[in-house]
């Protein structure tokens, strides 16, 4: 097998860059304690008989429900950049006063469900007052309030445990709480559903839960962007002492009990539930899917060592020993994390290019460089940015976009008058008219856009039908490039990458990897397909004059392709040029029927050598930028005129990269080519000359080298 057999292989079937995008994903943080689950569910149910029996569920369900009221309170805390170690305290104070209320004052049960309610708050409140608005630390506060909570407990239990146990009230609603059932689940596990479902919409949309984010991400930038932080996580500690007084109810509600031992341990169980889960301790991150999957492993490594017989003793040491084991993971892989995706999510993979002509060393071809692009005029100069295209309209004004998001209109005859003509907030790239006069627009990051003639925005589509064989969701449109709208104006654009976004399209050149795709949308269903995927950065496409395929190019391949979408051969793709000595970018049609491609920079042998040495692009990536060795003639202004079989024709050239560098596309309209460039400051107006004139500029140029 030869070395660069291996190569290839290697870099196309390790799934390095499979690594990366699953690693990337925040569903696998919960993924890691779901597999935990599993284990754990599959060992004690093969130790013990029945364990998962449907009675021992059901009473496991009662559990959870209580226990995981308080680890959704707690994992709120945490995500907030907190911790309370108080938990169990205030259960237990919680549970005394309910049992206080229904079972020696008599209280109707709504009364006594909402006085414990408040009474959790203002306990939180506690906490949440120091820490929030007092800025105290919070393991200490809560340690404090911890103590005093459960010394305040021993104290009311010495007086009152005695009536408390003698009476038992009378009222259905109570009972409910700790032997209901809701659809054949326990009450309480409903209600945890239920609160975890609200739990889950206020962390992910709504702005509350953005905020609790924030701060436990950065505080101080929270503070700095008009969060109200003390407030916030004032109000994070109060509703963490409601929940815990939530489960405290339905825990005096189903043993009525108010032993000493109520609530010991209960803040290192919470605690490791929610650690285990993948609740951060930092802060910043955390879901109640992950509080949810902590609680029930814990819950099952519990009841199983205690139906092993286990002493409480060695139960409370196997979990302290979780609890630090969880720690010290959660710790290493939030610092390792971003470190091992840095190193695969790029996966550079081997491409060998065909060999390409040096256009220095062609003198009779098509190729041969000349200085034509110097006389072109320059249009709106210093007063727009990154024209990527341009376009004009049957009235002769001329379009392009800008990197502030808006596309500008100079206006004929002689286009010396700017105005703004659609504010659409995102990189416009290619453009093409439609019979109607609107303007279809690829912006890069959004997708595709529909312009109005009198410059109202409408969004086509950002979205296209999901690749089921691929680990990253592909179906949201990351990269809109170029496009062209068929006859039956239907808009076939290129997505350029499916894996990064525009200020990344750099990094897809490292790959070489198939990442882009052709979509058609059909405006006349609303609909979006894929038409080809696994292409290599394709970017121009123009329509070919059958009205059943099109010209595609693909920048870093340093191709041309043909794709036919209708008609006989549908389906087929065929390279027409398949070693271009440069980059090609936007296409478009020339008067005489041929086509216009924009080279946006040139080849080189180290750009050749790198793209059979994916080793070599991902260690240089790490020290230089491409621009200074992967492809250093970017600059260099080119376009060539082709057939729609591949012959080149003619070639422009800016040879010096001064008066247009970095073209990226072209516009042939009455005798002028207008040219874009998406790093240019102007829009440039090229006269095409004729034969003749053409000759004498080669000629001059090439006696003058020699």
């Amino acid at each position: 097998m030869s070395l660069d057999l291996a190569i290839r292989l290697r870099y196309r079937f390790w799934p390095d860059h499979m690594l990366g995008e699953l690693l990337s994903k925040r569903w696998t943080e919960t993924a890691i304690p779901v597999i935990l689950l599993v284990i754990v569910v599959f060992a004690f149910s093969n130790v013990l008989q029945d364990f998962f029996s449907v009675g021992a569920l059901v009473t496991m369900s009662r559990q959870g429900g209580e226990v995981g009221l308080i680890v959704l309170g707690l994992s709120l805390v945490m995500i907030v950049g907190g911790i309370d170690l108080s938990v169990g305290s205030i259960f237990a104070l919680t549970n005394f006063l309910a049992l206080l209320l229904m079972n020696v004052w008599g209280w109707p049960a709504p009364a006594a469900i909402a006085a414990t309610l408040a009474f959790g708050a203002v306990l939180g409140a506690v906490n949440g007052i120091l820490i929030g608005y007092l800025r105290l630390r919070a393991f200490l506060t809560t340690l404090i309030t911890l103590i005093v909570y459960r010394a305040a407990y021993d104290m009311l239990v010495l007086r009152y445990s005695t009536s408390i146990s003698s009476n038992m009230p009378d009222s259905p609603a109570w009972d409910w709480f700790g032997g209901g059932r809701v659809l054949g689940l326990p009450a309480v596990a409903a209600i945890c559903l239920v609160v975890a479902i609200v739990g889950h919409i206020f962390l992910t949309r709504l702005r509350g839960g953005w905020h609790v984010i924030a701060i436990g991400g950065s505080r101080r930038s929270a503070y700095n962007s008009g969060i109200p932080v003390r407030r916030t996580v004032a109000l994070c500690y109060v509703a963490s002492g409601v929940l815990t007084a939530m489960g405290a109810i339905c825990f005096a509600s189903r043993l009525s009990t108010v032993g000493g031992d109520v609530g010991i341990g209960l803040e290192v169980t919470a605690l490791t539930a929610a650690v285990v889960g993948g609740i951060r301790l930092g802060g910043g991150n955390g879901s109640v899917s992950k509080a949810l999957v902590g609680t029930f492993i814990i819950l099952i490594i519990t009841n199983g060592l205690i139906s092993l017989s286990v002493s409480g003793g060695v139960n409370r040491m196997v979990l302290a020993s979780i609890l630090v084991a969880a720690a010290v993971v959660d710790i290493r892989w939030i610092k390792n994390r971003q470190k091992i995706i840095s190193n695969v999510y790029v996966s550079p993979t081997y491409l060998n290019l065909p060999k390409s002509t040096d256009p220095e060393d062609e003198i009779d071809t098509p190729y041969a460089v000349n200085d034509k692009l110097r006389q072109a005029d320059a249009i709106g100069l210093g007063r727009i940015e990154g024209p990527e295209d341009v376009i004009l309209d049957k009235n002769d004004n001329l379009y392009c976009g800008s990197r502030h998001g808006e596309i500008i209109r100079f206006l004929a005859p002689d286009y010396e008058r700017r105005e703004v003509f659609a504010r659409i907030g995102g990189q416009t790239l290619g453009m093409a008219f439609d019979r109607e006069e609107n303007l279809y627009v690829c912006v890069g990051g959004m997708g595709l856009y529909r312009v109005a003639p009198d410059g109202t925005v409408t969004l086509a589509t950002d979205e296209t039908d999901r690749s089921w064989t691929s680990i990253n969701d592909d179906s949201r449109l990351r990269l809109a490039d170029d496009l062209d709208i068929a006859p039956d104006g239907r808009v076939f654009f290129s997505e350029a990458t499916t894996r990064y976004e525009m200020h990344e399209w750099a990094v897809d050149s490292l790959e070489a990897r198939g990442n882009g795709r052709i979509i058609c949308y059909d405006p006349k269903t609303r609909t979006t397909k894929t038409v080809l995927r696994g292409l290599v950065f394709p970017n121009g496409i123009s329509m070919c004059d059958d009205g059943q395929s099109f010209l595609f190019a693909e920048t870093w391949a340093c191709t041309l392709n043909r794709y036919w979408f209708d008609g006989p051969k549908a389906g087929t793709r065929e390279v027409v040029i398949a070693n271009l000595p440069g980059l090609p970018d936007n296409i478009n049609r020339a008067s005489d029927s041929n086509f216009w491609v924009a080279l946006t920079g040139m080849r080189s042998p180290a750009f050749d050598l790198a793209l059979r040495m994916p080793a070599f692009r991902r260690r240089m990536s790490r020290r230089l930028p491409p621009d200074e060795w992967m492809y250093p003639n970017i600059n260099v202004g080119c376009m060539i005129k082709v057939t729609e079989n591949g012959a080149v024709l003619e070639s422009l050239w800016d040879r010096d990269g001064v008066n247009h560098p970095s073209l990226t596309s072209m516009r042939e309209h009455k005798g002028y080519l207008y040219l874009g460039g998406l790093v240019n400051n102007r829009v440039g107006r090229y006269k095409l000359a004729d034969a003749r004139q053409d000759f004498i500029q080669h000629v001059e140029y090439w006696s003058a080298k020699a």
